[in-house]
């Protein structure tokens, strides 16, 4: 079969790999798309190594036609449109992925645009549903509202009731999130999130952060009493100083998470969420509260430039890669 193969992070090729097959518990995919994720970009680079005994393969999330069931797997069937979650492995023509993280296609959404589902509704769902447990009336900000994960992450806030607030970079980006649902919506470069969102509610209660480091003591001042800050990325680095006396006044909770390294099966693994996302958010896509947000589709051959669009901030929602 062929595969991008990352030789380095500005050299990625189309090429020869050998064949994968269904083991034991699996389904094997032929990949129609494949979604495209900034880890992706980190492990091209060399700086996000897969978990162990995942795909070398970059990719994190597919959609295809299933191909081939492995021992075990009776859920599926030979000739099924799925999607994915995968711990590696999507851009390549065929995958092999553990059954418990297929998903089937949302209704009303064609089988390309699927391939950009699976990671930014499992990563929305897991954490501000399952982990900081937003609900109705309150508000999150989120930051980078109009990358996947942030057009997502409006949508689902918004048809849980919640209000939301967003930072991104350009006007027309905030006109996006404006459009989703966002009704607090902050340039990040010229204007002070902070003093937005207190002046406007008086601190977010959840704040769903990519940046890291470089936002940790803003975001403990953006808090609302009792509130929770969830970090899912580093774009903002590592390391930063946290003022733990502003942590026990206001009661508050910084949670960091990631998707990819959880286990296949078991509490709080990816299977679970899986489950989670198919029963809560595939519902709310088949009545059109919720919709896929894809900004680019290219051909996989293409994948070094879809990397770069990613990095420039040039896409608003996903980039999906065509096999």
């Amino acid at each position: 079969m062929r595969a991008i193969v990352a030789e380095s992070a500005d050299h990625l090729s189309w090429q020869e790999v050998p064949d994968v097959s269904a083991g034991p518990g699996e389904v094997l995919i032929k990949v129609v798309a494949a979604g495209v994720n900034r880890a992706d970009v980190l492990q091209a680079a060399g700086n996000y190594p897969p978990p162990p005994g995942a795909s070398e393969i970059i990719g994190m999330e597919v959609s295809g036609v299933v191909a081939e069931l492995g021992p075990g797997v009776s859920e599926w069937s030979v000739g099924q449109d799925v999607c994915a979650l995968l711990a590696g492995g999507g851009y390549a023509e065929y995958v092999a992925v553990p059954a418990g993280q297929v998903l089937p296609i949302p209704p009303g959404v064609n089988l390309v645009d699927a391939a950009g589902l699976p990671e930014v509704a499992c990563t929305v769902w897991s954490n501000l549903v399952l982990t900081a447990h937003l609900r109705e009336g309150q508000l999150l900000l989120m930051h980078g509202g109009a990358s996947g994960i942030g057009t997502h992450a409006i949508q689902i806030a918004r048809a849980l009731g919640a209000r939301v607030a967003v930072t991104a970079g350009s006007a027309a980006k905030l006109d996006v999130c404006r459009e989703l649902g966002a009704e607090i919506t902050i340039n990040y470069r010229d204007e002070d999130f902070v003093a937005r969102v207190r002046d406007e509610a008086g601190g977010a209660d959840v704040i769903f952060d990519i940046m890291g480091a470089s936002y940790l003591d803003r975001n403990i001042d953006a808090l609302a009493a009792d509130g929770q800050l969830v970090i899912i990325g580093m774009q903002g680095g590592i390391k930063a100083e946290l003022n733990i006396g502003k942590l026990m006044i206001k009661r508050a909770r910084v949670i960091g998470t990631t998707l990819r390294g959880r286990p296949v099966s078991g509490p709080n693994s990816k299977s679970e969420i899986v489950r989670a996302v198919i029963e809560s958010v595939w519902p709310l896509i088949a009545d059109g509260r919720v919709r896929p947000i894809v900004g680019a589709r290219m051909p996989i051959q293409q994948a070094g430039d879809a990397h770069k669009k990613l990095v420039a901030g040039e896409v608003h929602g996903k980039i999906v890669l065509t096999v």
